[in-house]
C-alpha cells in the first residue's frame, strides 16, 4: 500500500455512497459488508460492492472491503465473490488469530480459482476485543498480508461496557497499546474514527492525539472528515 494516512468507511449497500466516496480523496476505501448493512440487504450489497470495484475508476484511493465474519454465516461468500475484483485488502471484523488463519486458507483458495497470484490480496484485521487487544503481537504475524491494523474503540467499549468520551480517556491504555505494538511490527496504524462528523474541533484534537501516541492514520465515517485527517497525518 502506499499513503496511509485514511481510511473512510462507506456502506457497501449505498450506490450514492460508492458513487460519491472517491471526491473526498481518502487513502483507502472501505466497502463495508459488515455493520453498515443490515442482514436482509448483504447479499446485495455484496454484488453492489463487486461492480462497482470492477467498473467504478477510483483513480488514485486503495479500495479495500470489510467483510463479514465467518461466524456470521456471510464471510466466506464475501470472499468467493469479491476476490475476484482484486481489492487491495480485505478488512477481518473481530480479527483473531484464529479467525484469520481460517481466512488466510479460504483467501488462497479464491485467488487460485480467480486466477490470482497468491497473496494478491492483504488482510487488515480490526482490533475491537480485550482478547484482540492482548493478542496482538501474535495476531499481527498470523499471515504476510497484514500489514495494517485497525482499531475500533466502539466495539471494544461495548465489550466492556464502558461509556465513549469526545476526549477519549477511556480508552487510553488500549490505543496505546495497539499503536506501540504495530510499530514494534512495522505496521500501518488506523485509529478509531472521531463520530461527531460535525464536530471538526474535537476531531483535529482527536487526530492529534492519536498522531501523538503513534498511529499512522485514522478512520472516518463522513468524506468531510478526510481533509483534517490528511492535515494530522502527513
Amino acid at each position: 500500500m502506499s499513503q496511509n494516512r485514511s481510511m473512510l468507511i462507506i456502506p457497501g449497500n449505498s450506490p450514492k455512497g460508492l458513487q460519491n466516496a472517491p471526491v473526498f480523496n481518502p487513502d483507502l476505501l472501505v466497502l463495508d459488508l459488515a455493520d453498515g448493512v443490515p442482514l436482509e440487504d448483504k447479499d446485495s450489497a455484496r454484488l453492489l460492492v463487486k461492480e462497482a470495484i470492477g467498473f467504478m475508476d477510483y483513480e488514485n484511493t486503495q479500495v479495500v472491503v470489510r467483510i463479514n465474519s465467518l461466524q456470521s454465516g456471510f464471510g466466506a461468500k464475501d470472499i468467493e465473490i469479491i476476490t475476484p475484483v482484486q481489492p487491495i485488502a480485505f478488512v477481518i471484523p473481530q480479527g483473531n488469530a484464529e479467525q484469520l488463519q481460517e481466512i488466510e486458507i479460504l483467501l488462497a483458495e479464491s485467488e487460485k480459482k480467480a486466477g490470482l497470484k497468491e497473496g494478491s490480496i492483504g488482510l487488515i484485521p480490526v482490533v475491537e476485543t480485550v482478547k484482540t487487544l492482548e493478542q496482538m503481537s501474535s495476531l499481527l504475524n498470523v499471515s504476510p498480508r497484514i500489514k495494517s491494523a485497525f482499531f475500533n474503540a466502539e466495539g471494544l467499549a461495548q465489550e466492556l461496557g464502558i461509556v465513549r468520551s469526545k476526549e477519549g480517556d477511556e480508552i487510553l491504555y488500549a490505543r496505546s497499546k495497539f499503536a506501540m505494538t504495530c510499530r514494534a511490527a512495522g505496521m500501518n496504524s488506523f485509529d478509531t474514527a472521531f463520530t461527531d462528523s460535525n464536530d471538526y474541533e474535537g476531531l483535529e484534537k482527536d487526530c492529534l492525539k492519536a498522531r501523538n501516541l503513534g498511529f499512522t492514520g485514522k478512520a472516518a465515517i463522513d468524506g468531510r472528515q478526510i481533509d483534517t485527517i490528511h492535515k494530522i497525518f502527513v
